[in-house]
């Protein structure tokens, strides 16, 4: 069965659910796709808005289709997180991927797993409740240029917690890697491909060799663990350079990305990597950092991972395992803040065609949220 009005409509069992899919409908059509970050202030901002009275709402905008919304209700504890940006659709959507579609088991849009679907749920549990709440909406975190979470950090807030919502299946999950992202440039000497040539006249040998040095030091890495993660994670994404096949490449551009264990020193990783052969790339900037999740050094990682670990109890939510994606959660542990990702879907959804979230996932999250900010626990 499937149907543009929802599911289970009119029955009291699932009138968070029915709440939370209108909300949805509405988030889904408006186009947030990051890029190509034409996002403002108004549209999907101006529906959000509408949908709280009662909160003190403060709309921010950093630029570049940076956006945050800050509402707060009452005098809250913890701060509940969600972005709204989405990846581009791709040609592979066998519908309009702006019109929400409900079957009887999902709910398929842009954005519905990752990560509007939880936004909804905000939305539903604000109107259904009159507890302490807030919430902070922000449109950057599908591009490497974040400032809504850095922005909103400038300013010292009174939380204790704040609990992320990405694609975990309803579980809370306190730790995950870290993010990095770089960009190399190798540079050689035009001429005729015909005569032998040294190791540095080619940039394109020159990062083909360094690709493959890279490639032998991940693998040399697989023995490392935390918290059921196993080795580093790494991508050569991108190699650009030469004319053509009878011309040495004067100029080649490589950029990869790396995802660490929270255990891993990023700034020693990046000069393990810059380091790994003898011609060093002539450039090699990190154009992204993301921190893993706990943030800090052993000792204090720890100590918010139990933090989370007890709020995540105190508020039952079931704990799942580290994963190897990154949140933004991470930027307000490396801020101080007891943080953790929690919210319906799955990540194997997040950024495929015909995205979709369960609808059993998604009344469930809204059930926890409603009990949490009526019980007061917020």
């Amino acid at each position: 069965m499937s149907t543009e009005q929802g599911a289970g409509s009119g029955t009291p069992g699932t009138a968070l659910l029915d709440a939370t899919l209108q909300h949805l409908r509405a988030l889904v059509s408006f186009d947030t796709r990051n890029p190509p970050r034409a996002i403002g202030t108004g549209g999907l901002f101006d529906y959000v808005r509408a949908q709280l009275p009662g909160f003190e709402v403060t709309v921010t905008d950093y630029g570049a289709g940076a956006v945050t919304l800050h509402a707060v209700r009452g005098a809250p504890k913890y701060l509940f997180n969600v972005h709204m940006d989405t990846v581009p659709d791709s040609p592979d959507w066998s519908a309009d991927p702006h019109r929400l579609r409900v079957t009887a088991d999902r709910a398929v849009g842009l954005g519905a797993c990752d990560i509007k679907g939880a936004a909804a749920a905000l939305l539903a549990v604000a109107q259904a409740s009159d507890g302490d709440m807030a919430l902070l909406l922000s449109t950057d975190e599908e591009a490497n240029d974040a400032r809504c979470i850095a922005g909103f950090l400038a300013e010292p807030r009174d939380y204790q917690a704040v609990i992320v919502a990405e694609p975990t299946k309803g579980e809370a999950v306190l730790a995950h890697r870290g993010i990095q992202s770089v960009l190399m440039r190798f540079a050689g000497h035009a001429g005729h491909a015909s005569g032998e040539q040294k190791p540095s006249d080619s940039a394109l040998h020159q990062a083909v060799h360094w690709g493959g040095a890279a490639l032998d030091f991940v693998a040399a890495q697989s023995h490392q663990r935390f918290g059921g993660l196993t080795g580093l994670r790494f991508n050569i994404g991108r190699i650009e350079g030469g004319i053509k096949a009878n011309m040495i490449a004067p100029s080649a551009e490589v950029r990869f990305g790396c995802r660490p264990l929270p255990t891993m020193d990023p700034d020693r990783l990046l000069e393990d990597f810059r380091t790994l052969v003898e011609i060093p790339p002539a450039e090699f900037s990190e154009t992204f950092r993301g921190a893993s999740l706990p943030a800090g050094d052993t000792a204090t990682a720890e100590t918010r991972r139990l933090s989370a670990r007890d709020l995540a109890d105190e508020l039952e939510i079931p704990i799942g395992n580290a994963v190897d994606f990154w949140t933004e959660a991470a930027l307000f542990s490396a801020a101080g803040y007891t943080a953790f990702v929690y919210g319906p879907g799955d990540i194997a959804q997040a950024h495929s065609a015909d995205e979709w979230v369960s609808l059993g996932q998604l009344q469930h999250y809204a059930e926890t949220l409603y009990r949490t900010v009526a019980s007061g626990k917020a």
